[in-house]
């Protein structure tokens, strides 16, 4: 491809595939200069790139080649070149990456620069993903269907300007116009990561262009470029006449451009012509039925005109020239008023008995309704009839072409074209007189003269074949007055040259651009220059008059116009016809010959013509009638349209891996042989098939892995590995996260690992950690007990519990365990933490998603108020960030920390211990929880000369103290709310019991009120009421529970597309949604009937008191209309716009194949029970959902605040300020001496917790990016801790040069100039790190002025104050130790070594310092440690690990793993099987002789975890999730359990065990072994856990099924067998047919 102005490459991607089966893009785009390395998880499928040198970004593609094969090509599997990269999505099983393997140059050059490309050939390549999520096999087959989209001839873009709007657009290439750009969703992953135009902006449709004019004329250039809309997609039938989106099918805009191409520094003219085509805008369709040669017209007869009047304004504001002229200032006089005119050709069959007719005789109708409403004042619509096949058939095709020509003139003439110059260079600007348009995008400037004001648009019944020959002869007239006003002449005879000027009054027309007309000084007589030539003539360059072949017959027409230019343009509108044919028919176009008729030999192929026009209506009617729907399903899935029924349980974006490279083990694997990797090579993917083999006697086996960067932590998968004998895999694990190593929780315990397969994947989910209190208040872990379907919660979880979310979590510690201790070794095989980071880059660089983080930072911490109640929290209103706060608990004050690894006491110095009086900042709740819940005094670090800073320790307690009571009070305050919502409904003494929808109020009420399960049941426990009496899932019989789930099931659904459909419909209008009445319309306690204005008092009485947390009184006076029974009803008895899309039994409507807009109301009279119940049902799902995207955009909010502090609200840079990253690259490079920054947050982190003042920043803060936070924050120590240690974990194994100290704004002082001690190791033992030296700063500090005392006032883009600690040699390490000390009073200086060199510094003053912070406390005696930077100085060293063979040892244990076992499973025969509670309980009575039961056998299942789940509660967010993309699914995983029980004697059910299951893909085969072998005669296995947050796959599900709603994909049947060991040759041939 072409490059942009100032490049010298073309565009080049490359995909490798590794032996290993990891996938790499490599991109080199013509826009850059380097290199691109990004990388497709193998599992997840998720697109990894973090910008650095040397590791995804390169001088070239052989170097990033080089670099993923370890200069080995021939570890690539395969490679495949291409030209762009069109679009990727993960898709569960599978990742597709669509990429152009050839272009075609359609438009080679465009004016001003850029090419148009039109893929050719593309490829699908279908990535195989080790994700074990279940998907349905609908799913699996939509993925497959995806790939056969046909994308080769129909698409195109533009690599270096945006192409999505009228040429020359306004808008810079990355901001495309949504309308028509096909790939967004498919782009979306490339955004996510920073790198958004490393996929190009995908329109669908013809961009092709021809060079054309005659000997001795000037050549010209006309493109013909069509973009088809993405509003209403798709085929012939399904997509026809207007949708909920406000755009009609086949909907497509054309624009023609004519050029003159010039030398490269003079201007280019340019004009164009754009013109709209599609079906008609009403609501209608057609029925195919196989007796009948046409399709059944309908018109719907439920409002067919609504919608089109936006769909006219949406041409209205496209095709305003008044919204082009920009240039217009406050004080410049503004353009009159003119009306836009919109011409509508409409070319239907208009005779009597002509089934066309009624869309005629509606499409009038319709454009009276829209002139009566008035909502189009400044729009003239004018429809004009013109019957094609009638008029052809009757008068000819000339004649035909003639009258088309006579009713298009004034519309025509009326709309214009647009004019303009491309000025190569800027500096021209002043000379121009019309709208001036430049962008970065090209290097000069369009100057337009004239806009095109208004469009005509064409249409027939499906906007094909007569609309392309229409549009042609249009556009035909339009191409030659294009090109007079081009002085391109294609006039064939001097007839209508410049002598003919007189024939036409006197007409002299105005000269081109560049021309100038001057009198001879001697005769007078006129003559014209020529300045873009610098020629002169006598003759006009354009004498004739504009549109003048408008008023020739076509005869004349033919005979006076040079017709080789004519039949190229008929030529790019016969290819754009087949185009647009075969995307909405599936066939070319027909009755195309007529594009031909200025072609002598034209008359030859009528006869050929008849029958192909009958070969492709046999085509299209096959193509119709049988792959229209599944052509339909491609499309959407490839505009992300409907996933939620194509794609149900696909994730809006995948988990990350955070343990692969640069994840490490903290502490090594033992291995039963010699290794030098230390277990690193169960992390990498790259030895997906190693067996790593545990010592034998081992009681467990612990790993410590060090996560590559924060996340919060939500699945450990794990990869079987051994060989045939699987009693030596492990059988349960433990699983404790955290920030640090003195701070890991317990997430899980005893999580269940069968036997399976040797590579089998399994998934192990994992909740935050739960607060044991909790956890005992809600008995929520009596899920884990027997229960029946009633009490099931198929409803939504009424004892939800809450873990925490940390997305700063960094140490993963896995404890597995053996089936029996000691017999066996213990063999493990790939072992993936899966979690969800924060953009750490976009955050620091306030770019692409990371731009999101920031934002809500900044919005949280301006909102936060810690003295309003909780309760004054509503989810939806802009503030609905719960205020989930709890106490602070402070760290215990023992004077023994013992590391979890080492058993080394964590602090050495015995005065470095923690006091009680200080916050250290670690991963738990009670830090940060609120934004305003630490007692920071910020004024201390913003207030020069502030001479009272000895006040602030005791201001800032007081102030804590103020704040724990006030949130105190505030939970207090929302539980005692609770309390009296529900004496509203249960009376005073709370005897009375609830029915159903009073149960939902108070939960509502419970949730608006921002109370958890637990703090509501904690609220009951005093007035000894049982929760479970006020559980609406036990409220209403089991049938109605299964018909409601459905009902609001199916709601949710609708609702999703409701809302995408109205996100569609905004692009290009921007409506606002100014509805009374939500989706739900659920009122508060205590709301009731407006009275006498109502006509329907639904809502007649009311509790005594109002205590509602949402009040609507001022809405409740609004009255409106009932849309059903036309009745006026007020806000409080009208039902939510959700019951609009279900009819009075609750089912979908679909009489019409329409889609619901919800513009209007209904009462709630008109609406059944299960209407409003399924709408009360889903509203409080949905307040669920709202509850943890705010707890998930919380912890986002508390991970940012404890990296950049309290300067959250100031530290984040605009996107212009590119200099200032600029300047600190510059500043970095010159404090590293060239060397790379090896300890910069999130790549590198601390090991250990550290004591930290209440007004420091924060710790994490001495690693975040230098240009991060403010310059006059930095972080200190508590004034009475004298010693701390800083354990940096680096971000990948580096040769470390040295360690440079940023000195903070205060400077030091002789009292706190601390001495420096470092060490290096790759290890954690303390006992095996070497010291690097030991450094006295205080006596720096004495002898130098650069770091002594506050920062001066100056320039603030030097090179900040520093003190380098360079080592003697470079040393090769992964963790730093630094142990600043402050001396203590009477101890001697200690000097600098003579063998290490304190190297000079440079000077900076900064401003001046608010105080002498040094001291951090009342008084100069009182000093701290304080810095406000920690910089590691080496080169990282290429990561090699899992790339190393196995040792001869270890293959020789492999074989003997390989070894047959000596027992092997055998089925159990069965007697009698029973099943109930919905095939949850199954029972399997076994014959009395039966050998001792050893296990069972089950057949992972095939339901999946769907992705939506309510209705969206946004109108602004399509995927409804948190910022941080941490979905419900992960914020509360559902898990399942098997309890096993048996029959002991004497006649009592035993539980014989309980297993926590893994995910695994459904039918893998899971063997579970007995603690003990039993002998019994029957066993009972209940299916137990969060069995309702299963479904089926909605391609699987029967709608006839009378079946709960319950999954059947969890039924147990046919899915359990159990089994007993036995000697396969004791029991011989036959037996052994027995074995499992």
């Amino acid at each position: 491809m072409e490059s942009p102005v100032g490049g010298s490459r073309l565009t080049s991607v490359v995909v490798a595939t590794l032996d290993s089966g990891e996938v790499y893009i490599i991109a080199s785009l013509s826009s850059r200069t380097d290199t691109q390395v990004i990388y497709v998880d193998p599992t997840t499928g998720l697109l990894r790139f973090s910008g650095k040198l040397g590791f995804d970004v390169f001088k070239s593609e052989d170097e990033a080649l080089n670099y993923i094969t370890n200069g080995s090509r021939w570890l690539c599997r395969s490679t495949t070149n291409a030209k762009a990269i069109l679009g990727y999505a993960a898709l569960g099983s599978f990742g597709l990456l669509l990429v152009a393997t050839k272009l075609t140059a359609s438009i080679p050059n465009l004016p001003g620069g850029g090419s148009v490309y039109t893929v050719t050939e593309s490829q699908w390549i279908k990535i195989s993903l080790q994700n074990p999520q279940q998907q349905g096999k609908g799913e699996v087959k939509s993925v497959l269907e995806l790939t056969e989209l046909d994308i080769d001839g129909k698409h195109y873009f533009c690599e270096t300007r945006d192409i999505t709007r009228p040429f020359p657009s306004r808008m810079p290439l990355e901001n495309p116009d949504d309308e028509f750009v096909w790939n967004g969703w498919f782009s979306m992953p490339f955004k996510n990561i920073g790198l958004p135009q490393h996929c190009v902006t995908l329109l669908q449709g013809f961009a092709e262009c021809r060079i054309f004019g005659s000997s001795g004329q000037s050549e010209g250039i006309v493109a013909l470029t069509a973009r088809r809309s993405r509003l209403h997609p798709g085929t012939r039938y399904l997509a026809r006449g207007i949708n909920s989106c406000f755009s009609t099918g086949n909907e497509v805009e054309c624009e023609q451009l004519v050029w003159v191409p010039k030398m490269t520094s003079q201007s280019v003219p340019f004009n164009t012509y754009i013109w709209r085509r599609g079906t008609i805008p009403i609501w209608w369709g057609a029925e195919l039925k196989m007796t009948s040669a046409e399709a059944e017209i309908y018109v719907s007869d439920r409002e067919p005109y609504k919608g089109s009047s936006q769909y006219y304004q949406r041409l209205s504001k496209r095709y305003d020239a008044r919204s082009s002229d920009i240039a217009v200032g406050e004080g410049q006089k503004k353009k009159p008023s003119v009306r836009v005119p919109i011409a509508c050709i409409n070319l239907l069959r208009n005779g009597a008995g002509k089934s066309e007719a009624l869309l005629v005789h509606h499409f009038e109708k319709s454009l009276s309704y829209i002139k009566s409403t008035g909502k189009l004042p400044y729009t003239r619509i004018h429809l004009i009839n013109y019957d094609w096949h009638a008029s052809v058939k009757l008068n000819g095709e000339q004649q035909t072409i003639e009258g088309l020509w006579k009713l298009l003139k004034a519309p025509t003439v009326a709309v214009g074209i647009s004019e303009g110059d491309y000025l190569p260079s800027r500096q021209r600007l002043n000379d121009c007189r019309g709208e001036i348009i430049y962008t970065d995008d090209f290097a000069g400037a369009f100057c337009l003269r004239s806009h095109q004001n208004g469009v005509l648009r064409f249409n027939c019944a499906d906007s094909l074949d007569r609309t392309n020959a229409a549009s042609y002869f249009g556009a035909l007239q339009c191409f030659v007055e294009q090109c007079r006003r081009l002085a391109i002449s294609l006039d064939s005879d001097s007839t209508y040259g410049y002598q003919s000027v007189n024939n036409y009054g006197g007409y002299t027309a105005p000269l081109p651009p560049g021309w100038e007309k001057r009198s001879d000084a001697v005769t007078g007589k006129t003559y014209y220059i020529d300045h873009n030539t610098r020629t002169t003539t006598w003759k006009h360059p354009c004498p004739d008059k504009p549109w003048k072949r408008f008023d020739m017959s076509f005869e004349e027409f033919k005979s006076s116009t040079i017709l080789s230019p004519l039949s190229q343009l008929a030529n790019l509108f016969l290819l754009a016809g087949d185009i647009h044919a075969t995307l909405y028919t599936g066939s070319k176009a027909m009755h195309s010959q007529i594009l031909s008729i200025f072609n002598e030999e034209a008359g030859k192929f009528k006869q050929f013509s008849v029958a192909q026009n009958f070969q492709i209506t046999l085509q299209r009617r096959y193509k119709n009638v049988l792959v229209d729907s599944s052509r339909q399903k491609q499309l959407e899935m490839f505009l992300g349209l409907r996933l939620f029924k194509h794609l149900p349980s696909v994730p809006v974006q995948p988990l990350n891996v955070p343990s692969r490279p640069s994840g490490f083990f903290l502490k090594p694997v033992p291995n039963i042989t010699p290794t030098s990797n230390g277990g690193s090579s169960l992390l990498s993917f790259k030895r997906k098939d190693l067996i790593w083999v545990c010592p034998q006697g081992a009681d467990v086996v612990e790993l410590f892995i060090y996560l590559g960067e924060p996340c919060h932590v939500c699945q450990l998968l794990l990869t079987v590995s051994h060989g045939a004998d699987d009693s030596t895999y492990p059988s349960t694990v433990d699983v404790r996260t955290g920030r640090y190593l003195d701070g890991l929780k317990l997430v899980v315990e005893g999580a269940s690992i069968p036997q399976c397969v040797k590579g089998t994947n399994l998934l192990i989910p994992l909740p935050g950690p739960i607060n044991a209190e909790d956890m005992a208040v809600t008995g929520a872990g009596a899920r884990l007990h027997a229960h029946n379907t009633s009490t099931l919660p198929f409803l939504y979880e009424f004892e939800e519990p809450e873990g925490e979310l940390d997305f700063l979590t960094r140490i993963v510690a896995i404890t597995f365990y053996p089936a029996v201790s000691g017999r066996s070794p213990l063999t493990l095989g790939e072992v993936e933490i899966l979690g969800v980071s924060l953009p750490w880059r976009g955050v620091f660089s306030n770019e692409g998603p990371g731009a999101r983080i920031t934002e809500l930072a900044k919005k949280t911490h301006k909102e936060s108020n810690l003295f309003l109640s909780s309760t004054e929290t509503n989810p939806f209103s802009s503030a609905s960030l719960s205020n989930d706060i709890t106490p602070s608990i402070q760290k215990s004050d023992s004077t023994n920390w013992l590391d979890l690894l080492t058993g080394d006491n964590m602090f050495s110095d015995p005065l470095s211990q923690p006091v009680m009086q200080y916050d250290v900042h670690e991963g738990s709740d009670n830090i940060f929880s609120h934004p305003l819940s630490q007692p920071v005094t910020q004024n201390n670090l913003h207030e020069e000369n502030d001479l009272l800073g000895f006040l602030d320790q005791a201001v800032t307690e007081h102030r804590s103290t103020v704040a724990d009571d006030k949130l105190s009070s505030s939970q207090d305050s929302s539980a005692q709310k609770y309390i009296n919502c529900l004496k509203l409904f249960a009376g005073p003494q709370m005897g009375k019991k609830l029915n159903f929808v009073e149960a939902m109020r108070l939960e509502i009420e419970r949730l608006r009120l921002n109370l958890s399960a637990a703090e509501r049941d904690r609220a009951l426990l005093p007035f000894g009421i049982d929760p479970a009496m006020i559980n609406p899932n036990v409220l209403m019989d089991e049938s109605y529970v299964a018909r409601l789930c459905k009902v609001s099931n199916a709601l949710a659904l609708l609702g999703q597309a409701s809302l995408e459909d109205k996100l569609n419909a905004s692009i290009g209008l921007g409506t606002v949604d100014n509805n009374v009445v939500d989706f739900w319309n659920v009122n508060g306690i205590g709301d009731h009937c407006s009275g006498r204005m109502c006509e329907v008092r639904a809502e007649t009485t009311a509790p005594a008191s109002a205590p509602s947390a949402v009040s609507s009184a001022g809405a409740s006076k609004s009255i409106l209309s009932c849309s059903e029974c036309k009745r006026n009803v007020c806000k409080v008895c009208c039902a939510g716009r959700g019951a609009l899309l279900l009819n009075n039994s609750g089912e979908v409507d679909s009489s019409t194949n329409r889609s619901v807009t919800l513009d209007s109301v209904v009462c709630k009279q008109c609406c059944s029970d299960i209407v409003l119940h399924a709408l009360i049902l889903d509203y409080v799902r949905v307040l669920i959902s709202l509850r943890r995207r705010d707890r998930s955009d919380r912890a986002a909010y508390k991970a940012l605040d404890q990296v950049v502090g309290s300067s959250l609200r100031d530290f984040v840079p605009e996107k212009s300020q590119s200099s200032n990253r600029q300047q600190t690259v510059r500043i970095l490079h010159h404090l590293l001496s060239g060397l790379e920054s090896l300890a910069e947050f999130p790549f590198a982190s601390f090991l250990h917790s550290v004591e930290t003042a209440k007004d420091s920043a924060p710790f994490l803060s001495l690693l975040s990016p230098l240009s991060s936070g403010s310059r006059q924050l930095y972080w200190k120590a508590p004034p009475t801790v004298t010693s701390v240690d800083f354990v940096i974990v680096l971000g990948t194994l580096s040769d470390v040069s040295g360690v440079i100290l940023l000195v903070s704004p205060c400077g030091y002082s002789v009292t706190d100039a601390p001495t420096v001690q470092i060490w290096a190791s790759n290890k954690i033992q303390k006992e095996e790190r070497s010291c690097m030296g030991k450094w006295d700063v205080q006596s720096l500090a004495t002898s130098s002025s650069e770091i002594y005392g506050p920062e001066k006032l100056g320039a603030e883009d030097k090179v900040p104050r520093h003190v380098k600690f360079t080592f003697k040699n470079p040393v090769r390490c992964r963790i730093i130790w630094i142990t600043l000390r402050l001396q203590r009073p009477g101890s001697s200086s200690v000097n600098f070594e003579k063998d290490f060199n304190l190297l000079s510094l440079d000077e900076n003053p900064f401003a001046q310092a608010n105080r002498r912070a040094s001291f951090g406390g009342a008084v100069e005696n009182d000093p701290c440690l304080h810095a406000r930077r920690i910089l590691v100085a080496g080169t990282p060293v290429k990561n090699e690990t899992g790339l190393t063979s196995q040792s001869p040892d270890h293959m020789n244990f492999n074989s003997w793993l390989d070894r047959a076992p000596q027992l092997n499973r055998f089925k159990v025969p069965i007697e009698v099987e029973r099943l109930f509670d919905n095939d949850l309980v199954l029972e399997q009575y076994l014959p009395p002789a039966s050998p001792l039961l050893a296990g069972f056998r089950l057949d992972a299942f095939s339901a999946i975890k769907p992705r939506v789940s309510h209705s969206p509660y946004s109108d602004i967010d399509i995927w409804d999730t948190s910022v941080t993309f941490l979905e419900d699914r992960h914020i509360s995983p559902a898990v399942l359990h098997l309890q096993v029980s048996a029959l002991q004697e004497p006649n009592n059910m035993v539980i014989i065990g309980e297993y926590r299951l893994p995910e695994a893909k459904a039918g893998t085969a899971m063997y579970f072994d007995f603690p003990r072998q039993i002998q019994t005669r029957m066993v009972s296995i209940k299916l137990l856990g969060d069995v309702t947050a299963f479904t089926d796959d909605p391609a699987e599900v029967d709608d006839s099924s009378t079946r709960t709603s319950l999954a059947a994909g969890l039924s147990l049947a046919n899915r359990i067998k159990l089994y007993y060991f036995a000697d396969p040759y004791e029991l011989g041939k036959w037996a052994s047919l027995s074995a499992i």
